[in-house]
């Protein structure tokens, strides 16, 4: 396990017709803090995958996942 994070966000905000903008706002953190998280260039702290999470009312880990290989 290498131990890199994998996410989903881009494919929940494109459900819920939000830019990053949006969530940004709504989660109390920057415009660029999401897209750096959505790149996997940023791994997120706790607070912030559950405040994402919670925003789109799913388990953390229907977001993010340990990437295999």
């Amino acid at each position: 396990m290498n131990g890199e994070l994998d996410n989903r966000i881009r494919v929940f905000r494109a459900e819920h017709r939000m830019n990053q903008s949006e969530l940004a706002e709504a989660i109390g953190v920057s415009r660029k803090t999401i897209s750096t998280i959505e790149v996997g260039r940023f791994v997120p702290s706790t607070v912030i995958a559950l405040k994402i999470a919670q925003y789109f009312k799913v388990p953390v880990e229907e977001v993010f996942s340990l990437k295999t290989g």
